[in-house]
Parts: C-alpha cells; structure tokens; sequence
C-alpha cells in the first residue's frame, strides 16, 4: 500500500492546506470576539446593581445637606465610555459634581433659577469636557446659591428656588457659604471626593473653608468660563473643591487639558522649608477667639515644616477696592448676562436680564419667598458694557488689588505667597436675615484675578475651618505644593 507520505506535494494542495488553516484562524477570532462580547455583557450586568446602589446610596446621603440637585441620566453610558477608553485617564471612573451654573451635556443648566428650568446645555462646558477625556464620571449636578448669590443683598448662601437650602455637613442649622455651596457640602459630606465650583469672590474658598475641604480659585483665565453662567467677566472662575490638595491638583491639571501643566508633579512635602510667609494681620483679628486658636495652631504646624512667617501690618485700600469691585460687578453682570442668554436654546424664553426681573416678580411666591432682587435691578439700571466707565474701573481695581496690592507686599516683605484664616466658622441660618459673615480674606485675590487656595486647618468649636494661601498670577503650582506640605504636616 502507497503511503500519503510518498504522494507529492502541489501547488493546489498547498494552497488548500493554507486555506483550510484560515478559515480555521477566523472561526477562532470570532469566537474571540463573541466570548469578549459576552463577558462585556457580563460586566456591564453586575456593574448596573453597583451603579443603581452608588445612586441610591449618594440620594440617602444627600438628605443629611441636600448638595445634590440632580444626578446625571446617563450614568451607565458614561461607564461604558470610560471603560473603553484605550489609555486610562488621571480621573478614571472617578465621579464628579458639577455645580448647576456649568454646562453638561443632556442636563439642564438653571443657576438655581427656574427661569432657566429648560435651559437644556446641547454640549458640555470645556471644563466638563476636559473632566471627561481625564476619565472623570460626571455624576450630576450640585445645588447653589441662586444666581450664585449675585440676586440680592440679603440672600441667603445655598438657597436656590430650584433645589431648595443645602446646609453645611457638620451641623445643619449652619450655613455651607455660598455660592458654591452644593459642591463644598457635597465633599465635606463624603458623597464625592471631587466637586467643581466657580467664584467671583469668595464662592469656591469660602464654602470650602466652612465644609472642611480644600478649595482652589485659579488666576482668572487659567480655565475656559464657557458655558457657564456669567457674573463677571474680569473675575469669574471655575475651579476644584476637593478632599484633598493632591486631589485639587490632578482635578486641576483635568480642568485645564491635556497640554497644561501636571500639577500634581509640583507636590512636594518640604515645600514650606525656608519659605517666607507674609501674614495678613488685620484680616486674622475679624473672627472669635475658636478660629484664632485654630489659626494659631495653623503658624506652629507651617513653622515646624521651615516656614518663617512674616508679619504684614499695611494692607491696600480695601474699602476703595470693594467699591470699585461692586460697580463693576453691576455692569459687567448686564452685559454678560445678556450676551450668555441670547445664545442660549429656543426653549428659554428670559432673553435678557430683564426678562428674568420680570419673571421673577410675576413667580414672586416661589422665586422670591425669603429675599428680593434688587441686586438685578440695580444691574438692569447700568449702561453695561455702553458704560464708558467701565474700562478704566476694572483698570484701576486690577492694579489696586494686583500690581500694588499682592505684587506690592509679596516684593516689600520678600516673601512668595500671603497667608491668613479664609473666614469664620460657619454661621446660623436664617432665610428672612441673610448670611452673616464674619469677614473673608477673599477679595484681593478675587478683583486681581489672582490664585487663592484654602485648606483645612482644623476645627472652631466643632466645625472646621480653613487656611488661605494666595500668590501672584498663575502661581498654582506653587501654592499647591505649599498647601500640601501643610496638609500632611498637620495631619501627622
């Protein structure tokens, strides 16, 4: 018998072994695939109890401080996004709540107003966009001050007509500052690790200060302002209200996108060592004799890291300043309002400033249970941005503030940045009086438009309080590494 071994070997014959050996290797590959699809399906089906239960767990929470005004409608799709990303980002999976006067995509944006219940954002805000690429999980949107606090001189911090009064997570009679009460409380509260906030003047440094958690206002410009509700152009930001300073940082470099700078490598835990340290003496005596205790502990802890604290008597004209930021404030808020509620969707019918006025007194029951508006309609009585005043105030508030202000000191006393407590511990509140405040530190920074960082420095009679570190314009990094170094030499 004649053996296969002995038949000889043809072109045909090759090229079916070859074939056959193809076909083989596609029915494999697909199986490969189907078994990969399958598994997916497999993680996407345990994943959605996990997800239905971080809901559900976040809503129970949310009743201690009512810091969530919504949750985001597609939680699941974003998580299968994330998970197929092919690198992982600096934020991946991790949730984050966006204050409600930022766009993102699917959610109405209302400010906490219901003139803008249907103020539908057709695309997310750069920030939130850049939050995304990072791998970030944008998990709703975070309650505040109505207007972010800019309706009325007697509002009252963290309520909105939308999603009610958010109050502070260590005692809710308090107050969680304003305006970006929501995201501070959110934090302070555990529901999230990461919220974002925006300020004018005081309202990311303030409720973070008061919710015991570390907030940044970044230099003016650092981070896009679009798609976001304007106060004012010359001083509004976002930034990030974190549990940690490492946290603010890599939530800061996310913000920012990809090209800007790691500010997490800037973190350094000898920091502080050799670093003169101006001290704003006259803003550290506005407060009760808790926070002074704290403040106090807070120098020995910058002390043992090698700070030398330099004391800082002279301050700039304040009250010149205040009054130049308020009329500017005024105007810029038409004008920029304006412009932001002409570009917004069909479905919004409050065109102009206005128009909100006149919603508001015709919703007055709701819209206006406890405080009015006359902080609007002193707006709506300027000539905006036709004022011919207006470029010279900002010029001259900018320079008093920046240039003769912060500059001024950090140079006359040789030091890099300025310290002092950010506010008072939390206060009572009262719907019918308005806040409180004790004094805040926030106003330099905030009308040069330069850096201001708060972190926790401990507790005033059981409720916390925070440290301020400002510096020149886009001093971040450095004032990052500073907060950190004191974070982790306070905690240990």
């Amino acid at each position: 018998m004649r053996g296969d071994a002995s038949r000889p070997v043809t072109v045909a014959a090759l090229l079916r072994w070859l074939l056959k050996y193809i076909v083989v290797a596609w029915l494999v590959a697909l199986l490969a695939i189907l078994v990969a699809g399958l598994f997916k399906r497999k993680v996407v089906e345990e994943t959605e109890p996990l997800l239905e239960s971080f809901v559900l767990e976040r809503l129970e929470q949310n009743d201690r401080c009512n810091a969530i005004l919504a949750i985001s409608p597609d939680l699941q799709g974003q998580l299968d996004v994330i998970e197929l990303m092919p690198e992982r980002g600096s934020l991946h999976g991790v949730p984050v709540l966006v204050k409600d006067n930022i766009d993102v995509k699917g959610m109405p944006t209302t400010a906490g107003s219901r003139a803008l219940l249907n103020n539908h954002a057709g695309t997310d805000s750069p920030v939130v966009a850049n939050l995304r690429r990072a791998g970030a999980l944008i998990a709703g949107k975070a309650n505040l001050s109505e207007w972010a606090n800019f309706r009325s001189t007697a509002s009252t911090s963290g309520w909105s007509s939308v999603g009610g009064l958010t109050t502070n997570p260590f005692d809710a009679s308090c107050s969680a500052c304003g305006s970006s009460s929501g995201s501070g409380a959110a934090v302070g509260s555990g529901l999230v690790e990461i919220a974002i906030g925006t300020e004018t003047d005081g309202s990311i440094t303030c409720p973070a200060a008061m919710c015991g958690v570390v907030g940044l206002k970044p230099t003016v410009g650092l981070l896009s302002c679009d798609g976001i509700v304007p106060i004012s152009e010359s001083q509004d930001t976002p930034g990030p209200m974190t549990r940690t300073v490492r946290l603010a940082a890599v939530a800061l470099s996310a913000m920012a996108g990809e090209g800007s700078t790691n500010y997490e490598d800037s973190l350094d835990l000898e920091a502080l060592e050799g670093l003169r340290l101006g001290v704003l003496t006259p803003l550290c005596g506005l407060y009760d004799d808790s926070v002074s205790a704290a403040f106090a502990a807070a120098r020995r802890t910058l002390e043992r890291a090698g700070a030398v604290l330099v004391e800082i008597d002279h301050l700039p004209d304040l009250r010149r300043i205040s009054q130049l930021e308020w009329e500017i404030l005024l105007r810029e808020f038409k004008r920029d309002l304006n412009v932001y509620l002409s570009g917004r969707p069909p479905s919004v019918t409050t065109r102009t400033l206005a128009d909100i006025i006149a919603y508001n007194k015709s919703h007055a029951s709701v819209v206006m249970p406890h405080f009015g508006q006359d902080i609007f309609e002193r707006s709506e009585g300027t000539k905006g941005g036709e004022d011919p005043e207006l470029p010279g105030l900002v010029a001259e508030a900018r320079r008093l503030a920046g240039r003769e202000g912060i500059d001024r000191l950090l140079t006359e006393h040789q030091c890099v940045a300025l310290i002092a407590p950010t506010t008072g511990r939390a206060f009572p509140v009262n719907l019918e009086g308005g806040d409180e405040f004790q004094g805040a530190c926030t106003t330099l920074p905030a009308v040069s438009g330069y850096p201001h960082l708060t972190v926790p420095m401990g507790g005033a009679d059981g409720l916390p309080v925070g440290l301020s570190f400002m510096g020149p314009q886009f001093s971040e990094a450095r004032l990052l590494s500073m907060g950190y170094a004191f974070e982790q030499k306070r905690i240990k």
